[in-house]
């Protein structure tokens, strides 16, 4: 049985993902988990494997959901990526970082699409 946020989590991500779809995004894989962590979304635009964020705000009160993707969430976001990659045997692939904030305003989810929201480049730095 899912909790409130985790509830409110589930709905923002089901709603980023038929954003995505919408948008030309084809879903691979929600929410692979690994021993290192997990990616929410991974899909394909054209021929580009893409790892998908979705943050969630209830308000902007505390700020946008794009900011809740700090450093330490996109190291995170990388490992589990290059995990992906090297499992699927897909290392040399053109791939990027996308984020999807999903907000409420006026009783309207807004949802937007961050592509390229940060490289790979910053993975393996702890």
């Amino acid at each position: 049985m899912l909790n409130a946020p985790q509830r409110f989590g589930k709905k923002a991500e089901d709603l980023a993902a038929r954003h995505l779809k919408r948008h030309g995004y084809k879903l691979i894989k929600r929410n692979y988990r690994t021993k290192v962590g997990e990616i929410d979304i991974i899909a394909r635009e054209g021929r580009t494997l893409v790892f998908i964020e979705v943050k969630a705000r209830r308000s902007l009160r505390f700020g946008s959901p794009k900011a809740a993707v700090t450093i330490r969430k996109q190291h995170q976001i990388a490992k589990v990526a290059l995990w992906y990659l090297k499992e699927t045997d897909q290392l040399q692939a053109k791939a990027r970082f996308d984020v999807v904030a999903v907000s409420r305003q006026d009783g309207e989810a807004n949802i937007e699409i961050v592509r390229n929201a940060f490289e790979l480049s910053h993975a393996g730095r702890d």
